[in-house]
Formats: structure tokens, C-alpha cells, sequence
């Protein structure tokens, strides 16, 4: 026995074989397979010999000789240093194909994950980034290295909530002051591992908790600013080699890191030992985390401290509490509240805890079962976990899309609304009609279109011969239409996005610091430039015309800017948005303008050209309001939300089952006698 108060009656009991269940019953139901085996306890402190209370029944003991009975003296039964753990480990605990095959697996897992964003503030956004989070540090602390090294020592973390004896009962295992108690909480901020020093090697490197920064020799008072990225390491004789024990922070600490540190550590450990109270057992916060660990399949036994009365009935009501969640297995051992004058609870108080501890370091067989049995259910957790994200990673990818289709339905419309007001005649309206109007001329001109059209475009090709100098202001007076026409549609696009985004928890906490709800404050620079070019565009399209032979000398009489201008006018001239004078004064405009241009290119050449300049138009404007929706994709496309993740994710799990099927019929065959290794599922 190694650990101080691990005396008593001792014997060498059987091998138990490790079947296929084996892998799958907790351990403390394995420990008690040979419950007839194991001799009656002494009566407890408080006079309780309920079973949960004793240790665990079957346990093999190297000796039947009777030691001298313990006292609350300092005891050091140590090993020599050329001791071996008995290591009863099967075959698969060494490298194998489908070791590495499940590594990889859940290397690419935890590829996945550590990539993964999910910043969309939709439904449990919070509660799946914290599992992204937690995915990745238990794969670095804990599974990653346990498959790799699958030989390592068992990891037994000492925790629970805040003031229940942890740092005192590690010491008291001990048998020294390894970690330091106190009144001030909380105690623990850094966490303290023992270990024999023979496994020294083991948690010097980065196999287990590779998160953490390792530091030696004894707490300093200045540490605190590191504590929560550091563990403190002690070598110890009293841990049978195999084993190490974890005194971690408070799982209820006023101090965040305190928390999520216990978690973490929890989550990296082979066996939880969870320290209680007799007041507090029944608090929420220890048993969210006993659930979780009921969820992830781990081993878990219970310290129960200051029991000194009523423990029957707590007792009871903590089994009825670990059966309900599914815990029923799990042993519990019952410590009072009374410590010597060093701080140490007395050998009688922590002897059946030692010898199950004990026992369970020393013997290979117990030792690989607790360590395969919370492995698997790790693994079986983190396939859960990872088909939960990716379901969550869908939801994201679903949001950003639906806001992306937001964005361009909004948009969308501010270019169907342009488009539209370039072709129903609205634009000849205002400013562009009294130009247009300055230009061909008013009350004779409509005289000779009612006496006869063809003396009217006689009269019209009157005027783009003898009054260039009122195209320019006809021109800019279209311009300057359309610019207004295209900001207002921008500006309007902006704030119902702004507004539609701003409502949407899932976008709010994109948009502070930001100003969409109003146009960028280049648009109007953007607007002229692209008007400019279109203009350009048409009267390259009736220069490319004129170029025919047939309609050559029409067109030089008529000059390129006259007919572009009156092209433009065909363009906006469908009367679909005009009523009363306007619809016959602009009726009458669209009829002589189409009739001019009919005159010098044709019916055919018309209608192809007028196609063209509204297509080029409807394009520029498009690419205009695009660039200003362009503000908001970016936004979206800046969080990184990849459509593939989801998809990955399930691969990555389906990796995962697989692998761990193949490795576990593996591990099983090794452990029938007879049995062949397995390559298949």
C-alpha cells in the first residue's frame, strides 16, 4: 500500500479478465465482482457500515498479513523506487493500426472545431461556441492524449464546490502538504498534481493537459496572475505508480477562470472525485457537472465530508439522487469533519477511500477498465457534441443566408424601381421636359404634328440641325433626373436593410460603429461617373448606327448628339407613369422622337437600339446598388461563416464512430481468450 492511511487486511486476490463489458460497467461495479472475497469493515467513525461507504468490494490486496492498526500519525508506507505498478494491461494498450486510425480521427475532429465560427447570435449561439471551445481543450487535455498513450497514468481529478475539504483531503492522502488549504476563498487557483516520481515523465511533457504550462516546487504568493494557464507538479512516494491525483479549483468560485479551469480539469481526468458536503450535496451547481459526467459515460466517485449526523438519511438521499442520473454505481465514502493539529483528517477517516485509490493504481486490470470505460464514453461524447455543432453550423450558415437574401431582396427592388423609372416615363418629367421642350419647340411644333407627322420630323430634324446649343442642357437635365431617381433608391435600400438587420438578433451585434443606414459617401461621385458613361454609351451605340451606309447622310444631318439625345428620350418614353398634360405632352415627345429615329435608322434599328441602352443603363445602375449592398455582404463575409463546416463536421464525427467501432471490437477480441485481432467493424 502506498498512499498513507492504505492499511489493513490484505491479500493477494484473483485477476479479473477484461471482457468486452468490462469496457462499458463502471468500475466500481467491476471492483465489487468478487463482493464474498472481501472481509467486514471496521465501523466507521460515525458508526455507519452502509455499503456505499465502504470500499470497493472484490478488490485484489497484495498481502493476507494483518499490518499494525493506523493512528493519526504521520505514516510513510513508500515503495522502493524500482517498483512496478502490477500491470495486468491487454495487448491493445499498445500502439496499434486502429489507435492511430481514431487519433486521426479525432485529429480532424478537433481540426474542425478550433476552425469553426459560429458568430451569429441566434438561438444557444453562446452555449455552441462554448462547446466548439470546451470540444477542442478536452481533445488537447485529455482524449488526444489518452488514445495516443493509452499506458499513461490514471488521472484521478479531486474537485467539487467551494470550502468542502478538496486541498485538505489530497493532503491527507498524501500524507503531506502538497497543496494549501485556507479559510480565504477560493483556496485553489492553481491546480496542484501529484504523481509517483517514477511517472515523472509522463506529465512533464504535453500528453496530458497539454493547455496548461507546468511549474514546480512550491506555490509562490505572487503566482496568482499565472494561476489559471499553469498546474503546479509534486512528486510523491505515497501515489502508487499509475496514478495521480488533481486538486483543482472550486466548481462554484466567484471567479470565472476558477471555473471553467475545474471544468476543464474534470473534463481531462480518468476517475472524478467529487468532494461534498453534508450541507451542500444537494446544490445545482455540482450536479449540472455530475450530469455532464453522467452524459460523457465517466467514472465518478463521491466524498462526502462533515458527516457526523443525520448520514443515513443523506446517505440515502444521495444514492437516490446519483441513481436518478444515471450514477447509481458510483461509490461513496463518507469523511467527517474533524482534522488534526496539522490540517490532517485522521487515518480512520480517509483508510477506505486510500485502499480503494490505492487498489485501483496498483492493479492493471482496475486501472485499464476505469481509463477505457472513460475514454470510450469521451469519445461516444465528443461524436455528440460534434453532430450538435454541426447542426449549429447549419443554423449559422441558414441565418447568414437568410440575411444575405435580405440584402439582396432590398436591393433587388431599389434596382427594379430605378429600372422601372427609366422606362415608364417618369423621368420625362420636370426639368428634363421643359429641357426637351426648350429643344424642339412647343405650340407650333404640335400644330404640324396634328396637320401631318412626317412635316413634324421635318420640323424636328429643323431643330437638332439649329439648336446644338440646347443639347448640353437637355443632357445634363437627364442627368441630373437620373442621379436623383438612382440616390433616392440607394438611400431607401440602406435604411430598410439597416432596419431589417438592426431587428434581427442575429445581425444587431454586426452593425455598431458602423454608418448603413444611410448611402456610402462616395455614391453620388459613383452615380455621376456611371450616368456620364452611359451617355457615352448611347451615343456610341447611334455612331456605330450612323456608320451604315443606308443611314449615314440622315445622320450627319441630324449630328451623333442630337440623336443620342433623342435616343435617350425614346428610352424614357413609354407613358406608362404620366397623366393629364403631361401624358400629351410626353406622348406626343416619345411619338416624334421614335419617328425621327425611325426616319434615319429604321423601325428594326430602333427598337434594337433603344433594347440596348435600357439593358446598359439597368446594368450600371444594377452594378451602382450592388457595390452599396456590397457594404453589408462584407460584414457577413468578414465573420466567416463557411456553408462546408456542417458538412465537415459531420464527417469528421462519422470518422470518429467509426474508428472507435473498429478499435473497441479490437481491444475486445484481444480480450477473449483465443481471440484474433480485428480489422474490421
Amino acid at each position: 500500500m502506498n498512499l498513507r492511511y492504505a492499511q489493513g487486511v490484505r491479500r493477494q486476490g484473483p485477476t479479473i479478465s477484461s471482457g468486452p463489458a468490462v469496457f462499458r460497467a463502471p468500475v466500481a461495479a467491476r471492483l465489487r465482482q468478487t463482493e464474498a472475497m472481501t472481509p467486514e469493515p471496521a465501523e466507521s467513525p460515525n458508526g455507519d457500515r452502509g455499503r456505499a461507504f465502504l470500499p470497493p468490494k472484490g478488490a485484489s490486496e497484495p498481502s493476507t498479513e494483518v499490518s499494525t492498526p493506523v493512528n493519526d500519525d504521520f505514516l510513510d508506507a513508500t515503495p522502493d523506487d524500482d517498483a512496478t505498478p502490477d500491470d495486468d494491461a491487454t495487448p491493445g494498450d499498445d500502439a496499434s493500426p486502429e489507435r492511430e486510425r481514431l487519433a486521426s480521427a479525432l485529429g480532424g475532429v478537433r481540426a474542425v472545431s478550433a476552425r469553426l465560427r459560429l458568430p451569429l447570435d441566434i438561438a444557444r449561439a453562446d452555449q455552441h461556441r462554448g462547446v466548439a471551445a470546451g470540444l477542442v481543450r478536452h481533445l488537447d487535455d485529455y482524449l488526444l492524449a489518452r488514445v495516443r498513450s493509452s499506458g499513461a497514468p490514471l488521472v484521478v481529478v479531486v474537485g467539487g464546490s467551494t470550502g468542502a475539504g478538496k486541498s485538505t483531503l489530497v493532503n491527507s492522502l498524501v500524507g503531506e502538504r502538497v497543496t494549501e488549504p485556507g479559510v480565504l476563498r477560493p483556496t485553489t487557483r492553481s491546480p496542484v498534481l501529484v504523481h509517483h516520481p517514477l511517472d515523472r515523465d509522463w506529465f512533464d511533457g504535453d500528453r496530458v493537459l497539454a493547455t496548461l504550462a507546468r511549474v514546480r516546487g512550491p506555490q509562490r504568493a505572487d503566482s496568482h496572475s499565472t494561476a489559471h494557464s499553469t498546474i503546479r507538479l509534486v512528486s510523491s512516494k505515497a501515489l502508487p505508480r499509475g496514478m495521480a491525483l488533481i486538486d483543482a479549483p472550486d466548481i462554484d468560485s466567484i471567479v470565472q477562470e476558477n471555473r471553467e479551469l475545474a471544468t476543464a480539469l474534470f473534463g481531462a481526468a480518468d476517475l472524478w472525485l467529487f468532494v461534498t458536503t453534508a450541507a451542500r450535496y444537494a446544490d445545482a451547481v455540482p450536479w449540472d457537472l455530475l450530469t455532464r459526467a453522467s452524459e460523457r459515460h465517466a467514472e465518478v466517485a463521491l466524498v462526502v465530508g462533515r458527516l457526523d449526523h443525520g448520514s443515513a438519511a443523506i446517505r440515502d438521499d444521495l444514492s437516490r439522487m446519483l441513481t436518478e442520473r444515471g450514477l447509481g454505481a458510483a461509490p461513496i465514502f463518507a469523511i467527517p469533519e474533524h482534522v488534526d493539529a496539522a490540517g490532517m483528517l485522521p487515518a480512520a477517516a480517509v483508510g477506505d477511500l486510500a485502499r480503494w485509490l490505492t487498489h485501483l493504481g496498483k492493479d492493471g486490470a482496475a486501472r485499464t477498465a476505469a481509463i477505457a470505460a472513460t475514454r470510450d464514453g469521451a469519445i461516444d461524447d465528443v461524436v455528440r457534441q460534434t453532430r450538435e455543432l454541426a447542426v449549429a453550423a447549419r443554423a449559422q450558415s441558414g441565418e447568414a443566408g437568410a440575411l444575405s437574401m435580405a440584402v439582396q431582396n432590398t436591393y433587388d427592388r431599389a434596382t427594379g424601381d430605378v429600372v422601372a423609372a427609366t422606362s415608364d416615363g417618369t423621368l420625362l418629367r420636370g426639368e428634363v421636359l421643359s429641357r426637351w421642350q426648350d429643344f424642339v419647340g412647343t405650340g407650333e411644333f404640335f400644330r404640324a404634328l396634328e396637320e401631318r407627322i412626317g412635316r413634324a420630323r421635318d420640323a424636328v430634324t429643323g431643330f437638332l440641325r439649329g439648336k446644338g446649343k440646347a443639347i448640353p442642357g437637355a443632357q445634363e437635365a437627364i442627368g441630373t433626373s437620373l442621379e436623383a431617381v438612382i440616390l433616392d433608391a440607394a438611400a431607401r435600400a440602406a435604411d430598410q436593410t439597416f432596419r431589417a438587420w438592426h431587428h434581427n438578433p442575429a445581425a444587431r451585434r454586426l452593425l455598431p460603429g458602423l454608418e448603413l443606414s444611410t448611402p456610402s459617401p462616395g455614391l453620388r461621385a459613383d452615380v455621376t461617373e456611371q450616368i456620364r458613361a452611359w451617355q457615352g454609351d448611347v451615343l456610341a451605340l447611334v455612331g456605330e448606327q450612323a456608320s451604315g451606309k443606308r443611314g449615314t447622310a440622315r445622320a450627319l444631318s441630324l449630328g451623333v448628339n442630337g440623336l443620342g439625345l433623342t435616343l435617350m428620350i425614346v428610352v424614357f418614353a413609354s407613358t406608362g407613369g404620366l397623366t393629364g398634360a403631361e401624358f400629351g405632352i410626353a406622348g406626343g415627345t416619345a411619338v416624334l422622337a421614335q419617328r425621327v429615329l425611325e426616319g434615319v435608322f429604321g423601325d428594326d434599328a430602333v427598337r434594337r437600339l433603344t433594347r440596348t441602352a435600357h439593358e446598359q443603363l439597368a446594368a450600371r445602375v444594377r452594378a451602382v446598388l450592388a457595390g452599396e449592398a456590397g457594404r453589408f455582404y462584407s460584414l457577413l463575409d468578414a465573420q466567416d461563416i463557411s456553408a462546408r463546416a456542417a458538412g465537415e463536421l459531420e464527417a469528421a464525427a462519422d470518422d470518429v464512430e467509426v474508428a472507435a467501432r473498429v478499435e473497441r471490437l479490437s481491444r475486445a477480441q484481444y480480450a477473449v481468450p483465443g481471440g484474433t485481432r480485428g480489422t474490421s467493424a
